[in-house]
Parts: structure tokens; C-alpha cells; sequence
């Protein structure tokens, strides 16, 4: 039975220091949204399922308003805690770059991608499993979104991460928990 997810990474957010769970959509990110929303509203979506962090909860919220369906937050699907302290974005980078060499590796106080991918699977399995036959959209985050697709298939890694936009989607097609065909549906 074909179970179809679908990735929609969120818009594009302000980025200010110190507010990663509550920063919503800038100006562009709320309209390419409402480009999202258009572009799933007929697909036949049967569930929405988000982060917990605002600008994923937003970038899924027009649709589900559309499709009368509430919005089902996971905590477990919010995007990777890099580190304890705040880090400038060179070391952001270095350090995104170095975990998916080693999916252990961990800034001090920080989660690693194999944490990360480990938590974010453990919500995907579980509604691949019990939803069979369904439409689900997911508002989540670049890495995060990455990570998941990765545990399906390995060519989901970093130059795939650095290549997407804000926002993106992608449509993935699973018989059980294999995954079979991926699409891109996003095309600005």
C-alpha cells in the first residue's frame, strides 16, 4: 500500500539570535507560502503534522485551514540544537559539514544528526506505519527534513541540504516503509 509524504520545508524566516522556536516568516516567506498552499490544496492530503517551532507550524497552516484538518505538533520533529552557546554561522557550517562526515559528531552541548535523525524517524516510522494509504504533509525544517530522507536513502546528504530553498517540497512515495520514488514539487 502507497503511503505519500510530503516535506515542506518552511519559508524563508528572520533570523534573529535567541528566538529559534518562535520566529515566524518574513514578508517573501508568508507570500511563497501561500504559493504552498495552492500548489498541495489538491493533492488529497489526509493529515498535517508539523514542528513544533512557529515559522514550520505557519508553512503548513494556510493548507490546513483549506483542508479543515488540524495541525498534529510533534516535538520531536523540530529542527537540530546545534550547541549549548550561540555560535557564529561560519562555525554553523563547519559544524554541519562535520556531522555528516561523522553523524556523531556534537558541538558541546549540542544534538548530533544521528541524535536528530534518530528522534525525527522515530515520529516518521510510527505514522508511515499507521496511517498506510494516506496523503501526509510534514512542516519541517532543511536539516531535519535531510536527516529523515537520509535514513531512506544516503544520497539525501549534504550537498542535497545545501541545494534547497525556503521554502521546498518534496514528495515521497513509500510502499510500507520503503521508500520508492521522491519528487520535487517546488520550483521557484
Amino acid at each position: 500500500m502507497k503511503t505519500i509524504i510530503y516535506m515542506v520545508r518552511h519559508g524563508e524566516s528572520p533570523y534573529t539570535q535567541g528566538n529559534e522556536r518562535t520566529r515566524g516568516l518574513t514578508p517573501k516567506g508568508k507570500v511563497d507560502i501561500e504559493k504552498v498552499t495552492k500548489l498541495l490544496i489538491g493533492e488529497g492530503i489526509d493529515m498535517i503534522i508539523s514542528s513544533p517551532y512557529t515559522r514550520a507550524i505557519l508553512s503548513v497552516e494556510g493548507l490546513a485551514e483549506h483542508l479543515n484538518l488540524d495541525i498534529k505538533v510533534f516535538e520531536d520533529l523540530r529542527e537540530r540544537h546545534f550547541a549549548a552557546d550561540i555560535i557564529e554561522n561560519a562555525e554553523l557550517m563547519s559544524s554541519i559539514r562535520e556531522n555528516f562526515n561523522d553523524p556523531d559528531y556534537t558541538l558541546p552541548g549540542g544534538e548530533s544528526n544521528a541524535d536528530c535523525q534518530k528522534r525525527a524517524i522515530a515520529v516518521l516510522k510510527p505514522i508511515l506505519k499507521e496511517h498506510k494509504g494516506k496523503k501526509i504533509a510534514v512542516g519541517t525544517h532543511g536539516l531535519v527534513m535531510t536527516l529523515m530522507m537520509n535514513h531512506f536513502d544516503p544520497a539525501y546528504d549534504l550537498e542535497f541540504l545545501n541545494q534547497l530553498k525556503k521554502p521546498d517540497i518534496y514528495k515521497m512515495l513509500f510502499e510500507d516503509l520503503e521508500l520508492k520514488e521522491v519528487t520535487r514539487l517546488w520550483n521557484d
